[in-house]
């Protein structure tokens, strides 16, 4: 990409952060492994610039456990159709669908799980910004896993579950004989040299801070408890465009076979079966082939990650807010689709 394509992406990105109601924003695209980042936002610039600063990814950190899944699979640790069942023994499941349900099934939404446990909705509704993952440990979460009786039969419907990506983190564990965190850290973020990316926050003042839709109050960082695996990934824009062009570019990383295997086509679901899904991504029709995308929001922050293959371009984009008036996603979906149609060249 040449200087004067360089410099009109610059101001596309920076013309899309005007239209982003958010205290601090981040735009970030990489075209053909070239990078162009740009920030702003309604709040006065914070003392670590808004580009080093770690953001809260919340569900797209399912991309990172998916594809920590698919690692261990591609090594033998596990079967993506190993019953979830299997790598939790001892743990009674008076549920028939309960014992069907595989690793494939939580990976790709289909387990018949809820989105989040019964016994989180009542404190989420009564105290919208009390975080209630925190207390919530791995004990707690495996024994409401036994008593909850899935909607529908494992592999036959698509229903978001944070439930279900969360018990892969319990899952993979027993299957590897090491923690989460440690999975993590060794099989993913180190081979992909993401140095700067953590399941937890970071030193003082490099984390960003999160805000309400008043876009004012400071939300505290959100702590995940047992839901790590579903929603725990903090990171910097530069490690999240290092991230993309992982996926752009497999044969060049350690990784080749595992991000190969998250960007495969799996189903279909919606009215008229329009929406497509990987193991991971969303996967959407665009100019010259089709982009992958996922989103994700905490309590004060919200995340959205995309590529495309055929032009080789990737974009993140990060906002300190949470809100329906916020319009990151619509902006950075509508911006990545755009830069879609165009030749990288």
């Amino acid at each position: 990409m040449g200087p004067q394509r360089g410099a009109a992406l610059a101001d596309r990105l920076a013309d899309a952060v005007t239209r982003i109601d958010a205290p601090d924003v981040v735009l970030a695209a990489t075209r053909r492994g070239v990078r162009t980042v740009v920030t702003g936002g309604t709040a006065l610039s914070p003392p670590t610039p808004r580009h080093a600063l770690h953001y809260e990814l919340g569900s797209l950190s399912k991309t990172f456990t998916v594809l920590l899944l698919t690692g261990l699979a591609r090594s033998g640790v596990l079967a993506l159709d190993d019953p979830l069942a299997a790598h939790l023994p001892g743990l009674p499941l008076p549920h028939p669908r309960s014992r069907r349900i595989t690793l494939w099934h939580l990976a790709t939404h289909t387990s018949g799980l809820p989105r989040i446990p019964a016994d989180l909705i009542a404190g989420a509704l009564l105290h919208p910004y009390a975080n209630g993952y925190a207390s919530y440990d791995t004990e707690r979460l495996l024994r409401t896993f036994a008593r909850t009786r899935p909607r529908h039969r494992p592999g036959t419907r698509w229903r978001y579950s944070n439930f279900g990506l969360a018990l892969l983190g319990p899952a993979m564990s027993r299957a590897a004989g090491a923690a989460y965190p440690e999975l993590l850290a060794d099989r993913v973020l180190g081979p992909l040299g993401l140095a700067d990316t953590t399941l937890g926050p970071g030193t003082t003042g490099t984390d960003a801070i999160g805000h309400r839709t008043n876009g004012v109050t400071p939300v505290p960082g959100a702590d995940m408890g047992a839901f790590a695996a579903a929603g725990s990934v903090r990171a910097t824009p530069g490690d999240l465009l290092g991230y993309l062009e992982a996926h752009l570019s497999p044969e060049a990383t350690p990784l080749s076979g595992p991000l190969r295997d998250v960007q495969v086509p799996l189903l279909r679901r919606g009215w008229r079966y329009r929406n497509t899904h990987t193991l991971t991504w969303y996967h959407h029709p665009a100019p010259h082939g089709p982009l992958l995308f996922h989103v994700g929001a905490t309590f004060g922050q919200q995340a959205f990650l995309g590529y495309h293959p055929a032009t080789h371009t990737g974009l993140v984009a990060l906002a300190t807010r949470r809100g329906r008036t916020c319009r990151m996603i619509s902006t950075a979906y509508e911006l990545l689709y755009a830069l879609a149609g165009e030749p990288a060249v």
